[in-house]
Formats: structure tokens, sequence, C-alpha cells
């Protein structure tokens, strides 16, 4: 039977070179801190409102997102290689679509097969032929990846149908900042606060070449109820991002939080 890979430790029990500050601090810090800590991080995501909802749950229960107070730590060195296969990783899924509803060379070349995709329940025959800005039919992706030893990672799934869940991330972060000030400081940690103005810029960055020098962005959502609510918002009012919202107007169950503009 497989055994899960030890991040920490590693396969041979060492202590992988990126936990050593951790670690140290692990030895340092009691474990009723840390189990205070985890209940003070609960209850500030209770306060603010950091829940999610499950698709397919009966119950459709509002959760809380779930908080290990002992982080993941990747080194600069293994995230320049992650990235890059990530950036890799979307390039192809834009041009397998853009294969797909125009070429269709990797179908005529038996790579995937025709039922593979002409049966997709997704698949949409009104694309055919339709060419998108830039050739970009991902704007946002969400890669699913597990660690299977020090070198290794494998992709669980590609979620390209604008998936959510960022938001958690940097909230995630700026609980972390502020209930171990301490642990931060040992780590040259990479900033993670930019994503919203870096999303903005991403989405000005595909607009058709007729749109304007700052064209709007706008931002659809079924509503509270949807299970990706909470990212809708922070979308909008994050404070990372200088976003501002300049109108909002109703048609059936779809509001459309419209701007994001600079100013």
């Amino acid at each position: 039977m497989a055994v899960a890979f030890d991040e920490m430790n590693g396969p041979g029990g060492d202590l992988r070179p990126a936990y050593q500050e951790l670690s140290r601090w692990l030895k340092e810090t009691p474990p009723d801190v840390l189990e205070y800590r985890r209940q003070e991080a609960e209850l500030l995501f209770r306060r603010i409102g950091i829940t999610f909802a499950v698709y397919g749950d009966a119950e459709a229960q509002e959760r809380l997102i779930p908080f290990d107070v002992i982080p993941r730590i990747m080194s600069g060195k293994e995230w320049t290689i992650l990235e890059k296969g990530l950036k890799q990783r979307v390039r192809a899924l834009n041009m397998f679509l853009r294969d797909v509803y125009h070429g269709r060379d990797i179908l005529r070349a038996n790579i995937v097969p025709d039922d593979l995709i002409f049966q997709n329940p997704v698949f949409r025959p009104e694309m055919n032929g339709q060419s998108v800005p830039h050739d970009v039919y991902v704007h946002i992706a969400g890669i699913d990846i597990v660690r299977v030893d020090a070198d290794n990672f494998i992709v669980l799934e590609d979620n390209a149908r604008t998936p959510s869940g960022v938001s958690y991330m940097l909230e995630n972060r700026e609980i972390m900042m502020r209930l171990f000030p301490d642990l931060f400081a040992r780590h040259r940690v990479a900033p993670v606060e930019r994503y919203p103005d870096e999303l903005l810029s991403a989405l000005r960055s595909v607009a058709p070449l007729s749109a304007s020098a700052e064209p709007t962005v706008a931002l659809m959502t079924p509503g509270v109820y949807n299970s990706a609510y909470y990212e809708h918002s922070f979308s909008l009012t994050s404070s990372a991002s200088n976003w501002s919202r300049a109108a909002t107007s109703s048609s059936r169950t779809t509001r459309c939080s419209c701007g994001p503009r600079k100013g």
C-alpha cells in the first residue's frame, strides 16, 4: 500500500530543508498556544463570514473554510519549477480549446477520440469557428495537484470554467499573519495580496482590440445563495484592490456587479 509523502520529514524521516525553521518554532511553541490560536482563527472566520457551500449537498449548509495552523512550505526553487509547469499547462489548455473549435488537428491525429469531445455535455457547437480575443479561452484556471515525492507533482484535474477558491487562500494568509507574526518573521514569504489587481489586469488584457484603453470588467453572480458568493463579494471589496462597484442590476436570478474601475 502506497504511503503518502511526508512533506516535512521526507521519506527517510529526515527534516527537509524548507521546514527546518518551522520545526524549531513548533518545538518552542506550547501545544495549548497552537490550540488557542486555532480556535481564534475559527472565530475570526465566523466573524468575517468566510464560508462555502458544497454543490450537490442535500443539507447545503454553509461551512467554515478548513484551517490548519501548521503551514505547508514550498521553497522558492520548488515554486519556480511548479509555476513554470502550471503556466505551460494553461497555455496548452487554451491551444487545445482553440483547436477543438477550429482546425481539430488533435482529432485528425487520433490523439483525442472524437466521442470524448462531441458527446461531452459542455461542448458548445455554437462556438465552432468562433474566435475569442487573443485566443484565450481559460481566463482563470484552478489546477488541482498532489505531491507524490520530493521532486514530482501530479495533476488531479483542471478546473477551467471560472473556478473559485482563491479568496480563501488570501484570507488564510491574512489570518496566519495576524495570529503568527513571529513565524512569518522567520521566513521570507512571497506576497499574495496583489492577486485581485493582477486578476483585473489579466481580464483587461484579453479585452477585444476595439475596447477602450481601460475596459470595464463585469462580475456576474447568481447571488448570496451561490456556493461561491463569498468569492464574488471578496473580489469587489478586497482591500488589496482598488476596484469600485459602478452599478448593480438584476436580471432573473443573476446579478451583475459592474466595474471594476481604477480611480
